[in-house]
């Protein structure tokens, strides 16, 4: 189980134009990982464009956010194209980061042997270190969005 403090797992995903990512590509700078469930789904639909427009914030204070589900990335691009995500979104369809990260949501909507990714929030530091970390087992609750940004900013350096 990750915990705050914790080195985050060096996980290697697929971005949503199927290059390899590994997240200590994102070393240097704050980095927010939100896992969602699933792509085109209502909250996850929400929840990425809730982070969409408050990106400008998030760049503001040095940060960048990156979004990870086991979509596929054809699934992904098609996502990201309809809502305009400027971020990228990281497929996890090996399940290796759900796993790593300890957030795999087993049976997805009832849908027996079905893994999706919890929804969730972890803050990295520059160095790769796990500053924040908030998991839902409902996927239907949201993060508190000024909280994720508040946590960002007390980070700023």
């Amino acid at each position: 189980m990750v915990k705050v403090g914790d080195k985050a797992p060096d996980v290697q995903l697929i971005d949503s134009d199927r290059k390899q990512t590994k997240i200590s590509d994102y070393q240097g700078k704050l980095t927010v990982l939100a896992f969602f469930p699933g792509a085109f789904t209502g909250v996850c639909t929400k929840e990425m464009c809730m982070f969409r427009d408050g990106l400008s914030r998030l760049n503001d204070l040095g940060a960048s956010i990156v979004g990870i589900s086991v979509d596929l990335p054809f699934s992904q691009k098609a996502f990201k194209d309809k809502y305009s995500i400027p971020f990228p979104l990281l497929s996890d369809y090996s399940r290796e980061a759900v796993d790593a990260y300890d957030v795999a949501l087993h049976d997805f909507v009832g849908l027996r042997g079905y893994t999706a990714a919890k929804r969730s929030i972890f803050i990295l530091d520059e160095d790769g270190i796990v500053r924040f970390k908030w998991v839902s087992d409902d996927p239907k609750v949201e993060p508190d969005y000024e909280r994720v940004y508040s946590e960002v900013q007390k980070l700023k350096k």
